[in-house]
Protein backbone atom coordinates (compact mmCIF):
# COMPACT_ATOMS: atom_id res chain seq x y z
CA UNK A 1 0.00 0.00 0.00
CA UNK A 2 2.85 2.44 0.49
CA UNK A 3 3.99 1.88 -2.14
CA UNK A 4 1.46 2.33 -4.35
CA UNK A 5 0.87 5.52 -2.08
CA UNK A 6 4.04 6.99 -3.13
CA UNK A 7 3.43 5.91 -6.86
CA UNK A 8 0.31 8.11 -6.69
CA UNK A 9 1.89 11.02 -5.44
CA UNK A 10 4.77 11.32 -7.68
CA UNK A 11 4.99 13.82 -10.91
CA UNK A 12 3.76 12.03 -13.92
CA UNK A 13 7.83 12.28 -15.48
CA UNK A 14 9.00 10.52 -12.45
CA UNK A 15 5.87 7.89 -12.67
CA UNK A 16 7.16 7.21 -16.69
CA UNK A 17 10.82 6.86 -15.63
CA UNK A 18 10.37 4.40 -13.17
CA UNK A 19 8.18 2.57 -15.82
CA UNK A 20 10.53 2.88 -18.11
CA UNK A 21 13.39 1.69 -15.48
CA UNK A 22 11.76 -1.47 -14.38
CA UNK A 23 10.34 -2.39 -17.67
CA UNK A 24 14.18 -2.20 -19.14
CA UNK A 25 15.68 -4.01 -16.12
CA UNK A 26 12.70 -6.75 -16.50
CA UNK A 27 13.99 -7.29 -19.65
CA UNK A 28 17.75 -6.94 -19.04
CA UNK A 29 17.14 -9.55 -16.42
CA UNK A 30 14.78 -12.64 -18.64
CA UNK A 31 17.33 -12.17 -21.18
CA UNK A 32 20.31 -12.73 -18.93
CA UNK A 33 18.33 -15.21 -17.16
CA UNK A 34 16.96 -17.77 -19.81
CA UNK A 35 19.99 -18.35 -21.44
CA UNK A 36 20.92 -19.98 -17.73
CA UNK A 37 17.13 -21.77 -16.85
CA UNK A 38 17.60 -23.26 -20.70
CA UNK A 39 20.87 -25.19 -19.99
CA UNK A 40 19.73 -26.10 -16.74
CA UNK A 41 16.52 -27.38 -18.22
CA UNK A 42 18.09 -29.04 -21.03
CA UNK A 43 20.46 -30.62 -18.88
CA UNK A 44 17.61 -32.68 -17.06
CA UNK A 45 15.49 -33.29 -20.24
CA UNK A 46 15.57 -36.63 -22.63
CA UNK A 47 18.36 -36.42 -25.29
CA UNK A 48 15.48 -36.51 -28.16
CA UNK A 49 13.54 -33.39 -26.96
CA UNK A 50 16.94 -31.58 -26.71
CA UNK A 51 17.79 -32.10 -30.21
CA UNK A 52 13.76 -31.12 -31.38
CA UNK A 53 13.79 -28.09 -29.87
CA UNK A 54 11.02 -28.93 -27.56
CA UNK A 55 12.66 -27.30 -24.06
CA UNK A 56 11.84 -24.07 -23.12
CA UNK A 57 12.25 -23.24 -19.61
CA UNK A 58 10.95 -26.58 -17.37
CA UNK A 59 12.90 -29.94 -18.15
CA UNK A 60 10.85 -32.45 -20.86
CA UNK A 61 10.66 -36.19 -20.15
CA UNK A 62 13.07 -35.18 -17.41
CA UNK A 63 16.02 -37.82 -16.97
CA UNK A 64 19.30 -37.91 -15.36
CA UNK A 65 21.11 -39.74 -18.28
CA UNK A 66 23.44 -37.02 -18.84
CA UNK A 67 24.88 -36.50 -15.72
CA UNK A 68 25.49 -40.08 -15.32
CA UNK A 69 27.28 -40.14 -18.27
CA UNK A 70 29.44 -37.12 -16.99
CA UNK A 71 30.04 -39.07 -13.95
CA UNK A 72 30.63 -41.93 -15.26
CA UNK A 73 34.21 -40.68 -16.16
CA UNK A 74 36.00 -41.77 -12.78
CA UNK A 75 38.54 -38.17 -14.41
CA UNK A 76 35.71 -35.78 -13.19
CA UNK A 77 36.24 -36.81 -9.17
CA UNK A 78 40.01 -36.18 -10.21
CA UNK A 79 39.75 -33.17 -12.19
CA UNK A 80 36.98 -31.49 -9.52
CA UNK A 81 39.23 -32.07 -7.03
CA UNK A 82 42.51 -30.86 -8.75
CA UNK A 83 40.10 -27.43 -9.41
CA UNK A 84 39.00 -26.68 -5.61
CA UNK A 85 42.64 -27.43 -5.14
CA UNK A 86 43.66 -24.63 -7.43
CA UNK A 87 40.95 -22.68 -5.94
CA UNK A 88 41.57 -23.17 -2.23
CA UNK A 89 45.39 -23.20 -1.78
CA UNK A 90 45.59 -20.27 -5.33
CA UNK A 91 43.19 -18.12 -3.81
CA UNK A 92 44.52 -17.71 -0.15
CA UNK A 93 48.13 -17.32 -1.73
CA UNK A 94 46.46 -14.67 -4.41
CA UNK A 95 44.71 -12.87 -1.26
CA UNK A 96 48.10 -12.96 1.14
CA UNK A 97 50.27 -11.43 -1.60
CA UNK A 98 47.93 -8.90 -2.74
CA UNK A 99 47.90 -7.79 0.74
CA UNK A 100 51.33 -7.57 1.85
CA UNK A 101 52.09 -5.89 -1.45
CA UNK A 102 48.96 -3.43 -1.51
CA UNK A 103 49.73 -2.39 1.91
CA UNK A 104 53.25 -0.64 1.86
CA UNK A 105 52.48 0.90 -1.29
CA UNK A 106 49.04 2.14 0.67
CA UNK A 107 51.56 4.28 3.37
CA UNK A 108 52.38 7.89 2.73
CA UNK A 109 55.41 7.71 4.90
CA UNK A 110 56.71 4.94 1.92
CA UNK A 111 58.47 7.37 -0.22
CA UNK A 112 59.37 4.66 -3.04
CA UNK A 113 55.77 3.70 -3.40
CA UNK A 114 55.26 5.57 -6.51
CA UNK A 115 58.04 4.75 -8.08
CA UNK A 116 57.68 0.73 -7.21
CA UNK A 117 54.12 0.73 -8.30
CA UNK A 118 55.04 2.14 -11.52
CA UNK A 119 57.26 -1.12 -11.94
CA UNK A 120 53.70 -3.12 -11.05
CA UNK A 121 51.86 -1.00 -13.78
CA UNK A 122 54.06 -1.73 -16.22
CA UNK A 123 53.82 -5.60 -16.23
CA UNK A 124 50.42 -4.70 -16.63
CA UNK A 125 51.27 -3.74 -20.27
CA UNK A 126 54.40 -5.62 -21.14
CA UNK A 127 55.43 -8.78 -20.49
CA UNK A 128 58.14 -11.18 -21.90
CA UNK A 129 55.69 -13.54 -23.60
CA UNK A 130 54.50 -16.97 -23.45
CA UNK A 131 57.97 -18.46 -24.76
CA UNK A 132 60.08 -16.80 -22.17
CA UNK A 133 57.87 -17.32 -19.37
CA UNK A 134 57.64 -21.17 -19.92
CA UNK A 135 61.44 -21.15 -20.48
CA UNK A 136 61.51 -19.81 -16.22
CA UNK A 137 58.45 -21.74 -15.24
CA UNK A 138 60.51 -24.89 -16.49
CA UNK A 139 64.02 -23.98 -15.13
CA UNK A 140 62.05 -23.67 -11.80
CA UNK A 141 61.20 -27.10 -12.00
CA UNK A 142 57.45 -25.88 -11.52
CA UNK A 143 55.97 -27.55 -15.14
CA UNK A 144 53.90 -30.55 -14.55
CA UNK A 145 53.16 -30.21 -11.06
CA UNK A 146 50.60 -28.53 -8.84
CA UNK A 147 52.24 -25.14 -7.85
CA UNK A 148 52.56 -24.23 -12.15
CA UNK A 149 48.78 -23.38 -11.92
CA UNK A 150 49.29 -21.59 -8.93
CA UNK A 151 52.57 -19.65 -8.57
CA UNK A 152 53.07 -17.89 -11.89
CA UNK A 153 49.68 -16.39 -11.34
CA UNK A 154 50.09 -15.04 -7.64
CA UNK A 155 49.23 -11.78 -7.86
CA UNK A 156 47.28 -9.68 -10.18
CA UNK A 157 48.54 -6.25 -10.33
CA UNK A 158 45.11 -4.45 -11.11
CA UNK A 159 43.73 -6.57 -8.06
CA UNK A 160 46.48 -5.44 -6.27
CA UNK A 161 45.75 -1.75 -6.99
CA UNK A 162 41.62 -2.04 -6.09
CA UNK A 163 42.87 -3.40 -2.71
CA UNK A 164 46.14 -0.38 -2.09
CA UNK A 165 43.34 2.46 -3.71
CA UNK A 166 40.78 0.68 -0.68
CA UNK A 167 43.32 0.61 1.97
CA UNK A 168 44.09 4.96 1.08
CA UNK A 169 40.51 5.67 1.15
CA UNK A 170 38.82 3.70 4.03
CA UNK A 171 41.32 3.21 6.26
CA UNK A 172 42.66 6.64 7.85
CA UNK A 173 46.12 8.06 8.68
CA UNK A 174 44.72 8.39 12.18
CA UNK A 175 44.67 5.15 13.24
CA UNK A 176 47.99 3.91 12.21
CA UNK A 177 49.00 6.93 14.59
CA UNK A 178 47.20 6.00 17.48
CA UNK A 179 48.02 2.48 17.14
CA UNK A 180 51.80 3.69 17.43
CA UNK A 181 50.67 5.38 20.54
CA UNK A 182 49.57 2.66 22.19
CA UNK A 183 52.52 0.08 20.80
CA UNK A 184 51.05 -2.06 18.61
CA UNK A 185 54.08 -2.96 16.08
CA UNK A 186 53.79 -2.33 12.30
CA UNK A 187 53.14 -6.60 11.58
CA UNK A 188 50.25 -6.04 14.61
CA UNK A 189 48.63 -3.16 13.32
CA UNK A 190 48.63 -4.74 10.07
CA UNK A 191 47.15 -8.33 10.94
CA UNK A 192 45.04 -6.70 13.68
CA UNK A 193 43.57 -3.36 12.49
CA UNK A 194 44.27 -3.44 8.30
CA UNK A 195 43.21 -6.93 7.37
CA UNK A 196 40.16 -7.05 9.57
CA UNK A 197 38.64 -3.82 8.09
CA UNK A 198 39.48 -5.12 4.75
CA UNK A 199 36.98 -7.64 4.68
CA UNK A 200 34.94 -6.23 2.26
CA UNK A 201 37.50 -5.72 -0.13
CA UNK A 202 39.00 -9.23 0.84
CA UNK A 203 35.68 -10.52 -0.16
CA UNK A 204 35.77 -9.50 -3.61
CA UNK A 205 39.02 -10.18 -4.64
CA UNK A 206 38.17 -13.53 -3.35
CA UNK A 207 35.79 -13.66 -6.15
CA UNK A 208 38.12 -12.42 -8.64
CA UNK A 209 40.86 -14.68 -8.04
CA UNK A 210 38.23 -17.94 -7.22
CA UNK A 211 36.00 -17.51 -10.25
CA UNK A 212 39.47 -16.70 -12.25
CA UNK A 213 40.88 -19.58 -10.89
CA UNK A 214 37.92 -21.93 -11.24
CA UNK A 215 37.75 -21.31 -14.78
CA UNK A 216 41.69 -21.48 -15.76
CA UNK A 217 42.48 -23.90 -18.25
CA UNK A 218 45.03 -22.21 -20.55
CA UNK A 219 47.63 -22.76 -17.75
CA UNK A 220 47.07 -26.46 -17.34
CA UNK A 221 47.30 -26.60 -21.34
CA UNK A 222 50.57 -25.09 -21.21
CA UNK A 223 52.11 -26.29 -18.40
CA UNK A 224 50.78 -29.87 -16.77
CA UNK A 225 51.32 -33.25 -18.74
CA UNK A 226 49.70 -35.63 -16.24
CA UNK A 227 46.32 -36.15 -16.30
CA UNK A 228 45.74 -36.94 -12.59
CA UNK A 229 46.79 -32.94 -12.38
CA UNK A 230 44.08 -31.74 -14.76
CA UNK A 231 41.60 -29.43 -13.50
CA UNK A 232 37.94 -30.20 -14.14
CA UNK A 233 37.89 -27.76 -17.03
CA UNK A 234 40.31 -29.72 -18.96
CA UNK A 235 38.51 -32.78 -17.69
CA UNK A 236 35.12 -31.47 -19.51
CA UNK A 237 36.82 -30.62 -22.36
CA UNK A 238 38.09 -34.21 -22.85
CA UNK A 239 34.65 -35.39 -22.22
CA UNK A 240 32.87 -33.28 -25.18
CA UNK A 241 35.75 -33.95 -27.38
CA UNK A 242 35.08 -38.06 -26.86
CA UNK A 243 31.71 -37.83 -26.92
CA UNK A 244 31.49 -35.96 -30.93
CA UNK A 245 30.02 -37.69 -33.16
CA UNK A 246 31.97 -39.91 -35.74
CA UNK A 247 30.02 -39.74 -38.83
CA UNK A 248 32.17 -43.11 -39.84
CA UNK A 249 30.67 -44.80 -37.26
CA UNK A 250 27.01 -44.26 -37.65
CA UNK A 251 24.68 -46.61 -39.44
CA UNK A 252 21.57 -45.11 -39.59
CA UNK A 253 19.20 -42.35 -39.40
CA UNK A 254 18.12 -43.89 -35.92
CA UNK A 255 21.46 -44.24 -34.34
CA UNK A 256 22.89 -41.41 -35.90
CA UNK A 257 19.63 -38.80 -34.24
CA UNK A 258 20.15 -40.92 -30.72
CA UNK A 259 24.24 -39.59 -30.68
CA UNK A 260 23.22 -36.46 -31.80
CA UNK A 261 21.22 -36.03 -28.25
CA UNK A 262 23.08 -37.69 -26.08
CA UNK A 263 25.97 -35.36 -27.23
CA UNK A 264 23.47 -32.11 -26.81
CA UNK A 265 22.45 -33.50 -23.04
CA UNK A 266 26.12 -33.74 -21.72
CA UNK A 267 27.19 -30.93 -23.44
CA UNK A 268 24.80 -29.06 -20.91
CA UNK A 269 25.16 -31.43 -18.41
CA UNK A 270 28.71 -30.27 -18.12
CA UNK A 271 28.12 -26.51 -18.58
CA UNK A 272 26.09 -27.38 -15.02
CA UNK A 273 28.31 -29.21 -13.25
CA UNK A 274 31.29 -26.83 -13.93
CA UNK A 275 29.65 -23.77 -12.73
CA UNK A 276 27.59 -24.63 -9.69
CA UNK A 277 30.76 -24.48 -7.50
CA UNK A 278 31.45 -21.12 -8.77
CA UNK A 279 27.36 -19.79 -8.98
CA UNK A 280 27.51 -20.96 -5.16
CA UNK A 281 30.37 -18.56 -4.15
CA UNK A 282 28.30 -15.58 -4.80
CA UNK A 283 26.04 -15.94 -1.81
CA UNK A 284 29.11 -15.83 -0.45
CA UNK A 285 30.41 -12.46 -0.60
CA UNK A 286 27.25 -10.53 -2.01
CA UNK A 287 26.98 -8.83 1.56
CA UNK A 288 30.39 -7.39 0.99
CA UNK A 289 30.45 -6.83 -2.92
CA UNK A 290 28.57 -4.06 -3.63
CA UNK A 291 30.39 -1.60 -1.31
CA UNK A 292 34.09 -3.28 -2.28
CA UNK A 293 33.35 -2.71 -5.77
CA UNK A 294 32.11 1.22 -5.07
CA UNK A 295 35.86 1.81 -4.14
CA UNK A 296 36.84 4.85 -4.53
CA UNK A 297 33.27 5.94 -6.38
CA UNK A 298 32.88 8.23 -3.71
CA UNK A 299 35.39 10.40 -1.65
CA UNK A 300 34.82 13.24 1.26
Amino acid sequence: MNHQLKFKNMRTGDKVFDIVNYTLLTLIMVIVLYPVLYIVAASFSDPQAVVSGEVFILPVRPTLRGYEAVFKNKKILTGFANSVYYLVVGTLLNLVMTMLCAYPLSRKEFRARGGIAMFFVFTMYFSGGLVPSYILVNSLHLTNTRWAMIIPSAMSTYNMIICRTYMTNSIPDEMYEAAQIDGCTPWKYFLSIVTPLCKPILAVLTLYYGVAKWNDYYTAMIYLRDDTLMPLTIVMKEILIQNKIDMTQIGNASNLAKLQGMSELLKYSTIVVASVPVMLLYPLVQKHLVKGVMIGAVKG
